[in-house]
């Protein structure tokens, strides 16, 4: 996106401070200023951002060393070479097959706050996107790796595939994500088996016995976890020979997943409560229930797995703060790059439980 007068690139909403750096940034060098910036008053006007976004800004620029912080006079532009030299051999770089906006809401605003963060330590980091196809993605990441000195690689939503290729190739990684069990590398992720067992006990507890979990058939590890937990939730049989958890895979589309819960809700023992992964997903779900005229709670209970604002106190979720997810990932890169390396072993984030209003005990 561009300003009015085309010449600048705007920051996005997420994270303004880091993104209002790069466009600081990517204007010097491309020469539009020689000496100093402009005026705190003109980079408001032409980035149409705030003066405390813009002063953090050239903060992280001066702890990369392209600026001389000048208070009452222009802040001074340090040799470019400098600034190159320094952000070179201190470049964090982040690899991921999704577009980065597409990542859940509460994982954006991690990584952008954990950027900002390491742009403090005098870190630089950069993201980028592999095209899909395991021989294609590894060429490009070797392409880069053999162009730019990179301290270490943070890998979000990647495949089984890549995921073994970077512990083979003994460069330091970390997961951001959960690890399959036979990769061998350092992750970050939420403990989603220990979630989707909660859920179910939480459901259970309200006398739910038939409980469907829909979920994306990704051969993520995260998604595989969470069924392994939603299984792990299920009372023996022997026991409670009426109940059932249910694992419902869908191909991530919204017409392919309200389908499969279609061809649930008209079998002849339909759950009483569901638990749903991804929020979108969970909306969908909701529409499509009310739409049949089946009311949540009153019809059916339903736990979503994941985390977005829009739920508040409604609907029934699990939540950590952005603050709490980039605090953690920062510390572990920066503990990998003073090292070089960390135990290959999952960290867990344990969200906490939101109760909202759309679980209720079942009627008799």
């Amino acid at each position: 996106m561009n300003s009015p007068s085309g010449t600048f690139d705007l920051p996005r909403r997420s994270s303004l401070s880091v993104q209002a750096a790069a466009a600081i940034r990517k204007a010097i060098d491309q020469n539009k200023w020689r000496e100093v910036l402009p005026s705190e008053r003109r980079l408001c006007e032409l980035l149409q951002v705030s003066r405390p976004t813009i002063r953090t800004a050239t903060q992280l620029l001066a702890k990369e060393g392209l600026l001389e912080i000048r208070h009452g006079r222009n802040h001074r532009i340090l040799a470019s070479r400098r600034r190159k030299e320094a952000s070179s051999s201190r470049l964090i770089l982040i690899i991921s097959p999704q577009n980065i906006s597409e990542i859940t809401a509460t994982t954006w605003q991690g990584l952008s706050e954990m950027r900002g963060d390491l742009a403090l330590h005098g870190f630089a980091t950069e993201v980028i996107r592999p095209p899909p196809g395991g021989s294609t993605q590894r060429k490009k990441i070797q392409r880069f790796l053999r162009q730019t000195r990179v301290l270490c690689c943070v890998l979000i939503s990647v495949s089984r595939e890549l995921q073994a290729w970077f512990s083979q190739q003994a460069i330091s990684s970390l997961v951001v994500g959960s690890c399959h069990p036979e990769i061998a590398l350092p992750s970050l992720d939420v403990d989603y088996r220990s979630v989707c067992r909660h859920a179910a006990g939480i459901l259970r507890s309200r006398g739910h016995r038939r409980i469907a979990f829909l979920v994306p058939h990704s051969e993520m590890a995260g998604d595989l976890a969470s069924e392994a937990g939603f299984l792990e939730g299920q009372p023996p049989k022997s026991k409670t020979s009426d109940s059932a958890h249910l694992i419902i895979r869908h191909n991530g589309r919204s017409d392919h997943l309200l389908a499969k819960l279609e061809t649930l809700l008209n079998s002849s023992q339909p759950p009483t409560a569901l638990l749903v992964a991804k929020p979108a997903h969970t909306l969908s779900v909701i529409t499509h229930l009310l739409a049949r005229g089946l009311r949540v709670p009153h019809s059916l209970s339903l736990i979503a797995r994941d985390h977005d604002r829009i739920f508040g106190d409604a609907i029934s979720h699990y939540h950590f703060t952005e603050k709490i997810f980039a605090q953690r990932l920062t510390r572990l890169i920066l503990h990998l790059v003073s090292n070089g390396k960390l135990p290959p072993a999952p960290n867990f984030i344990f969200p906490r439980y939101m109760a909202g209003r759309t679980v209720k005990p079942l009627s008799p």
